[in-house]
């Protein structure tokens, strides 16, 4: 997951670049969407591992 959030944001940087605003800043917040629900589930794992050790 963490590597689609890295693909639009690199999507995002191209197409800002190249001056596609719109798709710029669509891909930027599915990039954004994306990184924070990998961050969710890492931290979900990261308690699960803890109670399940305990």
């Amino acid at each position: 997951m963490l590597y689609y959030a890295l693909v639009f944001l690199v999507v995002a940087i191209i197409a800002g670049v190249l001056g596609f605003g719109g798709i710029a800043g669509a891909s930027a917040g599915i990039a954004q969407i994306l990184f924070f629900v990998f961050l969710a589930l890492l931290v979900i794992s990261l308690v699960a591992n803890i109670f399940r050790r305990a």
